[in-house]
């Protein structure tokens, strides 16, 4: 499934061939994704130009004067911008028209395998309920290692699914949790109100670099993710923990162990984090 940095990088890739632009048609091939497609992307959408592209979370929102639609990734799902005539494949659900611009009239495509993905609708003034009770953003000054020692305190879940709890701080996945608590030198099994105060600091500061770092080299393109120019992301490479189980640790030479926690795989260093 993309990532932050995966979502953040498709909305830099997207964002310039679509604000300002007017959208002049909307195509639905199927009348759902994983939830029903609202009536108003088809009704509202047409004649209404893109004011700015914006991420919450793992969602993208294309803000409109009459709304907002709404968009997630999913476990495959892929947006790109392609000429008008672009051929249509099997998994290609929607098509928004753009206007023509000097480079020819444009759609947006959303591609989505499984159908895992979403295409919902956000009234003006309102929060969609699927963005309420979101903490803040990782790369945001709301962020920090004080907010995660106050937010820990009492609680005894593995700090690992403490740190991907969306209520604490929006984002932060599987493989960038593994990645940060590695770099921050903390046993993800540890229990979350047992971790100090200075190291929620060094935890908070990892998280933002490597989010950051992330972003700037396109992501982990696991399985089917590709950025939205085609060409994968190159993070994966430089992976220290996540997807290493008994590899030597690139640190100390330890063999990677892996654990399940809260059904999601989780990898560490035994002698580095602790």
């Amino acid at each position: 499934m993309p990532e932050l940095p995966e979502v953040e990088t498709t909305r830099r890739g997207i964002a310039p061939h679509l604000i300002g632009r007017r959208i002049t048609s909307v195509v639905l091939r199927r009348p759902d994704l994983r939830w029903p497609i609202p009536p108003e992307i088809g009704e509202l959408l047409p004649g209404q130009r893109i004011e700015d592209v914006e991420r919450r979370a793992k969602y993208l929102l294309l803000h409109t004067a009459v709304g907002s639609a709404l968009l997630h990734l999913g476990m495959t799902g892929v947006l790109r911008v392609l000429p008008a005539d672009a051929p249509v494949g099997k998994h290609d659900h929607v098509d928004l028209g753009l206007e023509a611009a000097a480079t020819g009239a444009r759609v947006l495509r959303f591609t989505d395998a499984r159908r895992f993905g979403c295409l919902l609708w956000q009234a003006p003034g309102t929060t969609h309920e699927l963005l309420e009770n979101l903490g803040p953003e990782p790369l945001t000054d709301d962020f920090d290692g004080d907010l995660l020692w106050r937010m820990s305190r009492g609680r005894t879940a593995a700090v690992k699914l403490f740190l991907m709890d969306n209520a604490v701080v929006v984002g932060v996945g599987n493989i960038y949790a593994s990645e940060a608590l590695f770099a921050a030198g903390i046993d993800p099994r540890r229990a979350a109100g047992s971790v100090s105060r200075a190291r929620y600091a060094r935890l908070a500061a990892e998280v933002k670099r490597i989010l950051a770092w992330a972003i700037e080299r396109g992501g982990t393109t696991l399985r089917d993710f590709i950025n939205p120019d085609g060409m994968p992301g190159y993070f994966v490479r430089e992976l220290q923990v996540y997807g290493r189980e008994g590899e030597p640790c690139r640190t100390c030479g330890t063999a990677i162990r892996q654990v399940v926690l809260g059904q999601r795989s989780t990898f560490w260093c035994p002698r580095c984090q602790k």
